[in-house]
């Protein structure tokens, strides 16, 4: 086993070296004078920042919360540029042929000269005129394959910035309202329009912190939900070290109160002094739990990742011995779980975990592993919603998934 994560973390660290290899070669080599400044600049930059990302990712839960934050913002920030910045090259080869082969302006004037000069002497046709084996030279000069590569590297350059501190700013500014409603056949015409605010993916940690919380805080109460459920992954760190960022959450208020489910991040922080955190903030834990409410069952299970610690989802014990008459709601972390929920007759399970892909193509791998990725999707009797999450883990930066915060309203056939 060690043997193969050795295996692995070499391949990863390969791969990493080749890519920075190539983005020295194209935006530094192809670009800039041997020995001039921004030769020595960028090959500096090509060493320093996979260390800081490589320092990052290795930083995360076994270094102070203090030094992981000098990593955290610039090596995680280089990963999502790396990432667009190797696909706005990719394009860049694909286009490098044709600007090449474009006629420069001083071709164009070469050949608009002979045009407008006066005929020759008729004695000085036959010297002028040039020999069979004269060679004819259609290759790009030097100069037009410099001007290209650095056409092509400043336009990589524009586009990697503009997606990634877009993605940033979508993150930084905090997550937005999404409305959806869903139909329940068994729900009471009582709870007809009941509202839950479902949260997921905040990940407090090296970057997002105590103002993050304060955002989302804000944003929830300012919709005033009947209910609020926390899905999971609400840190990356201890209760000393972030405990203070999640201060915030004593401040949410709903009728019917606040509930909380572990997700697999939980459980590498610590779930159990999270999970009394939380409750004295007043936020209540459900752990493999269920609770009665006015026209439905609220029921929450532990996540997948408690399992190696004897904590795991018992699905049993929270919704074994309930009366399927009434409506089911589920809060459960990961998506994957929905097959359990339909075999004990949940209506509704509501998760996150998948991000929404958080950076594309990111999307269409969260596929791979999840049902679903983000939205509503119906599993025979069950209804599964996945909400895109309210934060970011690794790069704060989100493309094409942007985060949210999602009221869910319940909608009753019989109103």
């Amino acid at each position: 086993m060690i043997v193969l994560v050795l295996l692995g973390l070499l391949a990863v660290l390969a791969v990493l070296a080749l890519a920075h290899w190539y983005l020295w070669r194209r935006l530094v080599r192809d670009v800039s004078a041997p020995g001039g400044p921004w030769r020595r600049a960028g090959t500096v930059l090509a060493v320093v920042l996979p260390l800081l990302a490589v320092g990052a990712l290795a930083g995360g839960r076994k270094l102070p919360m203090s030094v992981e934050r000098w990593l955290a913002w610039p090596g995680y920030l280089w990963l999502a540029v790396l990432l667009y910045l190797l696909m706005a090259l990719a394009v860049g080869e694909a286009a490098r042929p044709l600007l090449l082969r474009l006629p420069s302006r001083r071709s164009a004037v070469s050949q608009e000269a002979p045009a407008s000069q006066e005929a020759p002497a008729a004695g000085a046709t036959e010297a002028a005129a040039p020999t069979d084996t004269a060679p004819t030279d259609t290759a790009p000069s030097p100069e037009r394959r410099l001007f290209v590569a650095r056409t092509v590297a400043i336009g990589a350059a524009g586009a990697a910035a503009a997606v990634v501190g877009n993605g940033a700013y979508g993150v930084l500014r905090g997550p937005r309202l999404k409305q959806v409603t869903v139909p329940l056949a068994k729900l009471p015409a009582g709870a007809h329009g009941y509202r839950i605010a479902v949260v997921s993916d905040i990940h407090l940690g090296p970057i997002l912190g105590r103002g993050h919380t304060q955002r989302i805080v804000d944003t929830i109460n300012g919709a005033r939900p009947d209910l609020i459920a926390i899905v999971g992954d609400l840190v990356d760190g201890t209760v000393p070290e972030l405990g203070r960022a999640a201060e915030p959450l004593a401040q949410l208020r709903a009728r019917d109160g606040a509930y909380f489910v572990t997700g697999n991040h939980e459980y590498f922080s610590g779930a159990a002094p999270w999970v009394d955190f939380v409750r004295e903030l007043g936020v209540h834990p459900l752990q493999n739990a269920r609770v009665e409410l006015p026209g439905f069952d609220l029921a929450g299970v532990n996540d997948l990742a408690g399992r190696s610690e004897g904590d795991g989802p018992d699905f049993a014990k929270a919704l074994g011995d309930r009366d399927r008459a009434r409506t089911s709601v589920l809060l459960s972390h990961q998506p994957v779980t929905i097959h359990d929920a339909v075999r004990h007759g949940v209506d509704l399970q509501l998760s996150g975990h998948t991000h929404g892909g958080q950076l594309w193509p990111g999307n269409y791998l969260a596929e791979l592993a999840n049902p679903t990725v983000a939205g509503l999707e119906r599993y025979g009797d069950t209804q599964l919603y996945v909400t895109r999450g309210a934060g970011a883990w690794g790069p704060p930066v989100r493309v094409g998934a942007p985060s949210d915060i999602t009221i869910v309203t319940l909608a009753s056939l019989r109103a």
